[in-house]
């Protein structure tokens, strides 16, 4: 890695801030939506259910596209699938802005929602490509990213979506075109190492770990119980964010202390990325991702506990611990692909566990809402619990993959 450094002009760290900046424009499309479906739904004349299916829409394509994203990062860079998400983001910004009929603003969100992703997968494994050291700390930075811009751009321009929207998503669009140009001018990965004869090494140069493609990487264990693992974070901690407020009225709280709950959740979720995921590098990624997920599984059965009892302080603090320890997942994760796996295919392979998040998806939609439908709300919570408490022992299982034949 030191050889590599060299290829560098400028500080590593310039490429973690290049990467935050367009990581958090990319968020703004997904934490944008709860600010512009009222005047989008006006603007084309559709149902709250039409508009909810289009967000769900922008989930699955950000996800799906970020293993073709991330194939070509891999191999030819991060210019050419950050210029592509550019291009993609500020289209679908431009398309909202001019959506006349539900067809149209689909067209949109799958260009936006594929923009979005391509961002996010060549942010997100960038620091796995130059560091071996902070590693857990940059991929924090980077991941907060995701949703600190948007917390700072959606409130001052919330009063001009309202009175301008189609302005408003034009300036969004200008502000995605120009941040993603200027990571796209910074990004770059380190220069491929060869051998005496010219040929790339198989193994990474530095932790002598073989270079796993992903048609590998399925092959090993070791990625069934990581993906088992990231539907599970996915699955339970959608499903406690995105029915936090519902459930807060199930347990009779009020208004004040669900909307105090809904608040520190996401303040946690953001601090807890950064704070356990630099915390790794020193404690290590196995033990700390172990560790984070059984707190978050003791915080949500904490929350079930105190609301029931109607303990409104306490089910805020147990609120507060299971987002912070959950998040962190989505620093060490990547980190971990990229230790076990080499660097040289790290975004393909982390794309393919990323795709845990449409099974996750899933589950905290139609399958939680079954699951409250038919034994209420506090057991259904209580199930999320020890779901989070099994996926943080299965991490605990897991053994380095360089120890392993390849298949």
């Amino acid at each position: 890695m030191a050889e590599q450094r060299r290829s560098l002009s400028f500080s590593r760290w310039w490429l973690i801030a290049g990467g935050a900046l367009a990581m958090g424009m990319a968020g703004t499309f997904q934490f944008v939506w709860s600010s512009i479906r009222g005047p989008l739904g006006t603007q084309i004349g559709t149902t709250e259910a039409t508009l909810g299916t289009l967000f769900t829409l922008v989930i699955a394509v950000q996800t799906v596209v970020q293993f073709p994203a991330g194939w070509v990062r891999d191999r030819y860079g991060p210019r050419i699938p950050t210029l592509a998400g550019a291009l993609l983001m500020t289209g679908g910004y431009v398309g909202l802005s001019i959506a006349s009929s539900p067809v149209t603003a689909g067209l949109a969100v799958v260009a936006g929602g594929g923009g979005a992703g391509a961002i996010y997968t060549v942010a997100v494994n960038t620091p796995v490509k130059w560091f071996d050291e902070y590693r857990g700390l940059a991929t924090g930075i980077i991941t907060m990213s995701y949703a600190v811009l948007s917390f700072g751009l959606i409130p001052l321009t919330r009063g001009s979506i309202l009175g301008t929207f189609q302005r408003t998503l034009l300036f969004f669009a200008v502000l995605a075109a120009l941040t993603c140009l200027l990571a796209a001018i910074i990004l770059r990965d380190p220069q491929i190492d060869t051998t005496p004869g010219g040929t790339a090494e198989k193994t990474d140069p530095v932790t002598e770990t073989k270079e796993y493609a992903w048609t590998d990487v399925i092959q090993t264990w070791q990625f069934w119980i990581l993906y088992g693992a990231f539907v599970i974070v996915n699955g339970v901690g959608l499903m406690l964010i995105g029915k936090l407020i519902a459930f807060s009225d199930a347990m009779e709280l009020s208004a004040g202390v669900a909307t105090a709950a809904a608040s520190i959740i996401a303040i946690a979720d953001g601090s807890g990325v950064l704070i356990v995921g630099g915390l790794s590098d020193r404690l290590g990624s196995i033990r700390t991702v172990g560790s984070s997920l059984l707190l978050s599984a003791i915080g949500i059965a904490g929350a079930v506990v105190s609301g029931s009892s109607g303990i409104a302080p306490v089910f805020i603090i147990c609120v507060a611990v299971a987002g912070f320890f959950r998040s962190p997942v989505f620093a060490i994760f990547p980190t971990l692909i990229g230790e076990y796996y080499g660097r040289k295919y790290s975004s393909e392979n982390y794309a393919t566990l990323y795709t845990a998040k449409l099974w996750g998806s899933l589950f905290a939609g139609s399958v939680a809402s079954i699951l409250i439908t038919r034994v209420g709300w506090s057991i259904s919570f209580l199930i999320g619990a020890i779901l989070m408490g099994l996926a943080g022992l299965s991490v605990f299982t897991i053994r380095p993959v360089s120890n392993l034949k390849r298949s």
